[in-house]
């Protein structure tokens, strides 16, 4: 592949089950820079929200294309300096976004001073074609890592209770607060990801820390060293005496993955 890549993709941008799109441009991406090396033409707009059951939404996907990844080593994610919200509402009261960040805000303003969300209200074709509401909290530390967490409004169609404003601030709030108490350099949403790409780097040492790991991310461990053959190795937090935090250092020298098409121009 010579030429960046220019994604148009189509459906349900926020749920329960997925990251958000918001989760992937604020946290996911960074963390992608880090391993290619160059933000030119790494971006994704949201251009339409879209909610189950029905969808609507709509994203465009940009990202630059590399010869190699870089090795990437990243142990200490530092303090949190910073917490961002986005609350979206789709097609429902304007005001249902303000009461979603402010109940986030009533939480974590008693551990970080510096909070903030944004508001997104979608009217129109911008809400997409189910009405719902939600948010996504992003915090941010001194070295650069972000934790990310989406909560969502239940379905129209489901048969679960109506969704609370109010209860949704909570316990993204609650949320976020337990994903900095795993900590890790990554976010628990982008551990394979992680692992992943340091596979697949340069032919030299990567280092990452994680936090608990997900079930997810044990068996993708299993798949790359099935496909790749690679074993990572696996270290406790030798740092924390809080065994209950369970922070697990990987340690893998990557296969030294390039792209043919981009070396040969």
């Amino acid at each position: 592949m010579k030429k960046p890549l220019n994604a148009v993709l189509r459906g349900v941008t926020n749920d329960n089950v997925d990251p958000s799109v918001d989760a992937i441009k604020h946290s996911t991406l960074p963390l992608l820079l880090k391993f290619l090396g160059t933000d030119e033409g790494l971006n994704l707009k949201v251009v339409k929200r879209g909610l189950r059951p029905n969808g609507g939404g709509e994203i465009h996907f940009s990202c630059p294309c590399r010869a190699k990844l870089r090795p990437l080593q990243m142990k200490d994610s530092g303090l949190i300096r910073s917490i961002r919200g986005i609350a979206f509402a789709c097609k429902v009261s304007p005001a249902t976004g303000n009461r979603i960040g402010e109940s986030a805000k009533k939480i974590l303003k008693e551990y970080v001073a510096d909070v903030y969300c944004y508001t997104d209200l979608c009217k129109g074709p911008k809400g997409g074609l189910s009405p719902g509401f939600g948010i996504t909290l992003i915090a941010e530390t001194v070295n650069g890592v972000r934790y990310a967490v989406d909560v969502c409004s239940n379905p129209a169609d489901s048969n679960e209770e109506a969704s609370i404003p109010e209860d949704l601030g909570e316990n993204a709030a609650n949320l976020l607060l337990d994903e900095i108490y795993r900590g890790g350099s990554v976010s628990s949403s982008n551990q394979s990801l992680a692992l992943l790409l340091m596979c697949l780097g340069h032919r030299d040492i990567s280092k990452i820390q994680t936090g608990q790991l997900s079930p997810f991310t044990i068996q993708f461990v299993r798949y790359i060293k099935l496909f790749f053959g690679v074993e990572f190795r696996l270290s406790g937090d030798e740092v924390s005496e809080d065994a209950e935090k369970g922070k697990v250092t990987f340690t893998c020298v990557g296969i030294g993955y390039s792209n043919l098409n981009k070396t040969v121009s």
